[in-house]
């Protein structure tokens, strides 16, 4: 063992040609240097894994094969197939010199692992003893560890194994798993050794199975803790590993909606990515291990109908931060769209996000181009550039106002903007041309944008500050260009938000909603009674400062967890408190469960034989009912898979607590913002639950959906809508006749869910 330690130390880099070239001449050709187990332990395992076949001899490759006596033992055993290779010309002299006459068609050839002189399909298994252990020394990274289990993936014939002797550390078994993940079998062994054996380190068996599908199948184990005589942290670690692994594969093979690595789709994920398959949509994550500055999160189309006249067989489109969730670009439906009027055969989707924020559009596509290539079809090797195109982020002028960090919120930030268009509607009521927007952006979720209102001149309210912007300049728009932040800056000194004009679309939609109930708030008007509603989520404060102005008799609470959003609102948005609209500083479910609460708690009372009591409950419990309540908030975990609301304002208990505090003709809206189909379900499942009448109104420009529920055990007919609309029409004091066109065009847009 002292001669053996010796030599190792010599040897250094187990990656080194010239390196092993020595080893091997120090210790000479009899001298064998077995590497983890031995021949007895391995025997039976390592037999039992083998393929059979019944026509003809077993072709195996050892590769690395060093001056072990595998290949003689496997040899012996009756599998005389064996081609062995190693990078060391040493080695292979000295084991051909030993083995020539005893086993004559064994064959020995000096040939590096990683890059070997096979054909593909050429051998039945390839038996790795430490091989691979060798190649992934830890400080050179996964290279070469990469590039030589990928020639054994091409030189295995449909069928074949891989048999893998391994100490099975950690950075080896990432390679090995991921490599291997999809149309792979997997099976670890751990190689059982005499109990009177104790080493530091125990091998491990790992063999994977070659199969044409792209399935991706779970890693069977087959580690006992009684086969185990390793440290307990060797153990651990690669229990841990098959775990983690296992759980990866379940949600690879169980959902539809999964994110692939480039790695994933050359390794056969998806199908096969080189050609075109009419209709596929596959997100993955491109970059971001080294070989570029970024990441990017990136979606991959292939046109639904190929038989169409393309432009490109393969194009590249940019969707900057700031529009990375316009229904357009972030809903699948909108994305085809795109395809089809990009006019390529293969589109490749790419979201800028907050990471990419100080990088120019040179350096963006110049650290994309290696990437992008990876991906274009057959069709398009003919060596034709891949065009870039760009959705522009629609804005032309930008300052930014106020940040604030919270401990809840995180990073809160106000901004001015001008937009390069704006809605017509806007331009013919207000005809500036640059309209500048001040909005709420919260870091956590850059993309969201929280709250969005027109500023106007404080002194003069019919005068916007786009007006005053207009005025000031004459020069050319490239030094207007320059001097943009300035003038926004500098024209924002003396300003307001404009409370009579929504430039958020859902808060449109929101309003739309009032339809449903617009009878009964039609008669609470006419009979001086107030309509009380309840407004989770403060925001910028733009939605109850709306309906504050335009609809006198209603009166607002709303209701915001942090102390810094409710300042930011009075400080940059306007935000103001009267009689008719209040804030509270609080948690939304605990506000609306108290509230609940002590009207259940008046019920009891009502129980007593005391006439009177039972008059004053009545009266009571009247006033706790609240005729409109909306939940408006963003979730702080985006893990939930839901951006808006937080998951909890959807639980059946929150739910059953709405529809406790609600009047008899009260409604019930929901701002929802999700990606995924299948949470979308699950909250129209639990709100069907609990409530008898629901709707929906999706904005065609938004990925917002705005979800109304009515308490009522009848319900507005579809075809009252109409009639409805016009009485909420009335009921509205509007100071812009643009928005009274909006919200009823929203109207028209809401459907019944059955």
């Amino acid at each position: 063992m002292g001669k053996s330690e010796d030599l190792l130390q010599t040897l250094g880099d187990f990656t080194s040609k010239e390196n092993w070239d020595k080893f091997f001449t120090i210790r000479g050709s009899e001298d064998s240097f077995e590497w983890y187990a031995e021949w007895p332990e391995l025997r039976d395992p390592l037999l039992s894994n083998l393929p059979t076949l019944a026509d003809a001899p077993l072709q195996i490759l050892v590769p690395g094969c060093g001056n072990s006596r595998l290949s003689e033992h496997l040899y012996d055993a009756g599998l005389p197939g064996i081609t062995n290779i190693d990078f060391s010309k040493v080695v292979i002299s000295d084991m051909l010199r030993r083995n020539v006459r005893q086993r004559p068609d064994m064959r020995w050839r000096v040939m590096d692992m990683t890059s070997m002189q096979f054909a593909e399909d050429t051998f039945d298994a390839v038996v790795d003893k430490g091989g691979l252990d060798a190649l992934m020394e830890p400080e050179l990274g996964p290279k070469l560890g990469n590039q030589y289990l990928s020639e054994v993936k091409r030189v295995l014939k449909s069928g074949g194994k891989y048999v893998c002797l391994t100490l099975a550390e950690s950075h080896v078994l990432d390679i090995l798993f991921s490599k291997f993940r999809f149309g792979w079998k997997m099976t670890v062994d751990a190689i059982p050794l005499k109990s009177s054996i104790k080493p530091n380190l125990q091998t491990f068996m790992v063999v994977v199975e070659k199969d044409k599908s792209t399935l991706v199948h779970q890693i069977s184990s087959l580690v006992h803790n009684s086969s185990l005589h390793c440290n307990s942290k060797q153990a651990r670690e690669l229990l841990e590993a098959l775990q983690n692994e296992n759980l990866i594969r379940k949600e690879y093979s169980g959902s539809s909606d999964i994110v692939y690595s480039l790695e994933d789709l050359q390794l056969g994920a998806g199908g096969e990515h080189t050609k075109l398959s009419p209709g596929r949509r596959l997100q993955l994550t491109l970059g971001g291990h080294g070989g570029s500055r970024f990441s990017y999160r990136t979606i991959v189309l292939d046109a639904e109908d190929q038989s169409d006249q393309f432009t490109y067989h393969c194009g590249v489109f940019i969707v900057p931060k700031t529009r990375v969730r316009e229904w357009l670009f972030f809903s699948e439906e909108g994305q085809w769209m795109v395809v089809r009027s990009s006019k390529a055969a293969r589109l490749i989707m790419v979201f800028l996000d907050p990471s990419h924020t100080n990088a120019s559009m040179d350096e963006i596509q110049k650290d994309l181009s290696p990437l992008v290539k990876q991906l274009e079809p057959e069709e398009n090797q003919s060596g034709a550039q891949i065009p870039f195109l760009m959705a522009s982020d629609g804005i032309k002028e930008r300052n930014i106002v106020h940040q604030v960090t919270s401990s809840l919120t995180g990073l809160i930030i106000v901004e001015d903007i001008v937009y390069e268009n704006v809605n017509n509607e806007v331009s013919r009521t207000l005809p500036s041309r640059d309209l500048v927007f001040r909005r709420l952006v919260f870091e956590r979720a850059a993309n969201l944008v929280q709250s969005e209102g027109l500023l106007k001149e404080e002194q003069s309210p019919s005068k916007l500050i786009g007006e005053t912007v207009r005025k000031k300049t004459n020069s050319s728009s490239k030094s207007r260009k320059k001097g943009s932040q300035r003038r926004i800056s500098e024209a924002s000194n003396q300003l307001t938000v404009d409370h009579g004009y929504l430039a958020s679309s859902y808060h449109t939609g929101i309003i739309s909603g009032f339809m449903l109930i617009s009878t009964y708030m039609q008669s609470m008007a006419s009979s001086g009674k107030m309509v009380k509603a309840v407004i989770v989520g403060l925001g910028a404060g733009l939605l109850p400062m709306f309906l504050h102005r335009c609809i006198p008799f209603m009166h607002i609470e709303a209701v915001e967890l942090d102390p810094i959003i409710v300042d930011v609102a009075r400080g940059y948005f306007s935000f103001a408190e009267d009689e008719r609209l209040k804030v509270h500083v609080a948690d939304g479910i605990q506000f609306v469960s108290d509230i609940a609460s002590s009207a259940a708690t008046e019920a009891i009372n009502a129980e007593s034989p005391d006439g009177n009591c039972t008059t004053s409950h009545v009266e009571r419990q009247g006033a706790s009912k609240v005729d409109i309540i909306i939940i408006d908030v963003d979730s702080s975990d985006p893990s939930s898979g839901m951006t808006c609301p937080a998951p909890d304002f959807m639980d059946e208990s929150f739910l059953k607590t709405v529809k406790s505090k609600l009047s008899e003709h009260g409604l019930f809206v929901v701002n929802l913002v999700s990606r995924s189909q299948a949470i979308k379900d699950i909250v129209l499942v639990r709100m069907k639950e609990v409530f008898s009448h629901l709707f929906c109104l999706q904005l065609d420009e938004d990925v917002n959906e705005v979800h109304f529920a009515l308490n009522m055990e009848t319900c507005i007919e579809d075809g009252c809508f109409s009639e409805a609309a016009l009485k909420l029409e009335k009921l509205f004091k509007f100071e812009n006749p643009e928005m009274s066109q909006n919200i009823m065009d929203a109207t028209r847009k809401i459907r019944r869910l059955k």
